[in-house]
């Protein structure tokens, strides 16, 4: 089965820094730009239970900002109730996570549209799968060959987190489009000092700055 290269695959510095919110905002930049984009997540963790069913929040997040019309269940390969590491959450419910499925899963949604985002679960360094055939975030990016996008908090303590998590997918020949800083305050001193030295330090360019709230992110360049 041939991937499709033509998508990006979000991951962020750590787990509550904004990788579904700016996930949203930018397959909703996407599609108000005339690009047919969709939306994919291999695995979620700590997904509701309403009424017995189990309730993808993120991925109903993503569809409803992004006025994607379909149903989450699809857009996810996994989804577990416990809020844990998805390698925990699945040995709780007795399942296991298979590279397979994410990929046959991914190839039948991204044929559907012509441009991917897929949104990653905590931060690149998140294992799926410890047994004697462990799977790690990182193999699924390379599986799916995209390049990558870094979701980071612009605040205090971003610098360490960004280097390390750019350090980590240069060393796994992972390529990085851009990085995001989510939480920015434009005038904030720190905020603009830590963009500007994440870009020294990394090379890599900070493309876009999401402020507290956004609508829409603001893009330095043109993104896709």
């Amino acid at each position: 089965m041939k991937v499709r290269k033509k998508g990006i695959f979000i991951t962020a510095t750590g787990t509550d820094i904004g990788k579904t919110f700016v996930s949203a905002l930018l397959v909703k930049y996407l599609r108000k730009q005339g690009i047919h984009a969709g939306y994919f997540k291999p695995v979620l963790s700590g997904a509701e239970k309403k009424e017995g069913i189990l309730i993808d929040s993120d991925v109903h997040y993503v569809c409803s900002t992004a006025r994607l019309e379909k149903n989450a269940e699809e857009l996810v390969s996994y989804a577990f109730e416990p809020a844990v590491s998805p390698h925990l959450a699945a040995k709780l419910e007795n399942k296991l996570i298979k590279k397979e499925k994410i990929l046959e899963d991914f190839l039948r949604v991204s044929q559907e549209f012509d441009y991917m985002v897929v949104e990653g679960c905590g931060g690149i360094v998140c294992p799926l799968r410890l047994d004697e055939d462990p799977l790690m975030l990182a193999d699924v990016i390379q599986m799916l060959k995209l390049e990558l996008m870094i979701v980071a908090s612009a605040g205090l303590g971003t610098i360490n987190t960004v280097v390390l998590t750019v350090d980590f997918a240069k060393k796994h020949n992972i390529s990085i489009q851009g990085i995001i800083l989510n939480h920015y305050e434009e005038g904030n001193y720190l905020h603009e000092d830590n963009r500007r030295q994440i870009e020294r330090l990394t090379g890599i360019p900070v493309i876009a700055l999401v402020r507290e709230n956004a609508d829409e992110p603001e893009f330095c360049i043109k993104f896709g």
